[in-house]
């Protein structure tokens, strides 16, 4: 501490030092770590889809520049390259950043929409954290462990109509703030991300059909004012059903979900004020 100051809070110098450091001590520790991470690809598709997602990268609406949108899904674009067609087999860990790299200006990044202390501003690479809440939207509907998760406001901006949970609830920074999973079962899955247009569409394949299928599941959901500032309040769960009866056989909390809305307070539906 530097009075009431962190190092990385003296200047944008000293931030970047702090961020390096960070780097270098996640590198550090995956070598000493003794993890398998999964590093074989194939176009080749394994026989059985567990999941597909598919999403619109572009966001129009007031106020939003489409200039870092459209750079947004030229950086998802380049990123899903280094994902898919990747094979996690048994016993490896998926690394968000060690399959994309750092997504530099260097590497052919561009300036997106990033959220740095709790602002929404433009940043080399932003927007992937729409691609690695993809990559987590369809592991929570398999067995595998999910160990390492890392979340910002779900309030960024007012939905799009109907509420889906955790639509945007992913976050992710070059490399310490990584998304990752385990495959603890005992057949290899697969991961395939392409773009379409202005879309991002993703399938999770596997060897065998699961005998579980899973649901995301929210309750309680609402928002509600802290002072001067109102949040986005649930609680997200997983759900476990039994794949040939649709029996829930059990259910895991995800998320207890709390925040902060970063748009206009005037859009937020009064009926789900508390």
């Amino acid at each position: 501490m530097f009075g009431n100051k962190l190092f990385c809070e003296l200047s944008p110098t000293a931030y970047a030092i702090s961020v390096k450091k960070e780097i270098y001590k996640r590198q550090l520790t995956d070598k000493m770590s003794g993890e398998k991470f999964a590093k074989t690809k194939t176009q080749e598709k394994l026989p059985f889809v567990v999941a597909t997602h598919c999403s619109n990268m572009i966001k129009r609406a007031p106020g939003v520049d489409l200039t870092l949108q459209f750079n947004k899904a030229d950086n998802i674009r380049l990123a899903c390259a280094g994902i898919n067609g990747i094979v996690v087999k048994p016993g490896e860990t998926f690394s968000f950043w060690q399959l994309v790299g750092n997504p530099s200006k260097k590497n052919g990044f561009k300036d997106g929409r990033v959220i740095h202390q709790n602002k929404i501003i433009a940043g080399t690479g932003g927007g992937l954290c729409n691609l690695s809440n993809t990559v987590h939207l369809m592991i929570l509907e398999s067995p595998m462990t999910v160990t390492e998760f890392h979340t910002h406001s779900d309030a960024l901006a007012p939905d799009p109509g109907k509420r889906v949970p955790l639509s945007a609830g992913t976050s992710v920074s070059y490399n310490n703030v990584d998304f990752r999973f385990k495959n603890n079962t005992d057949q290899a899955i697969q991961l395939l991300m392409w773009c379409d247009g202005e879309d991002l569409k993703a399938e999770l394949r596997s060897e065998r059909e699961f005998d579980w299928c899973y649901e995301i599941v929210e309750e309680d959901h609402h928002f509600a004012k802290e002072g001067d500032k109102f949040f986005r309040v649930s609680k997200i769960f997983r759900a476990v059903k039994d794949r040939k009866t649709g029996k829930e056989v059990g259910k895991e909390l995800i998320w207890d979900n709390h925040s902060e809305v970063m748009f206009d307070y005037d859009l937020i539906p009064e009926d789900q004020i508390r």
